[in-house]
């Protein structure tokens, strides 16, 4: 079951690097934007958090995006 968890924080790190890469951001701005500190989006890309889904919500705000682009 860990290893499941594992993969889910690392897919979801890799979806959000590559959304934030399509918008030109960096993870400073994206952190901004998100209202998040600035050393947690790079934690996450990582897959080392595991995300809440308010923090999901405020990164799919930050990026204008629906929350479903991370799960694609």
């Amino acid at each position: 079951m860990e290893f499941c968890i594992m993969d889910i924080k690392k897919n979801f790190g890799k979806k959000l690097k590559q959304l934030r890469l399509e918008k030109g951001y960096s993870q400073e701005k994206l952190a901004n934007l998100a209202e998040l500190d600035r050393t947690y989006i790079p934690s996450i890309e990582k897959g080392d958090r595991n995300v809440s889904i308010t923090v999901i919500e405020k990164l799919a705000m930050a990026l204008n995006i629906k929350i479903s682009k991370f799960f694609e």
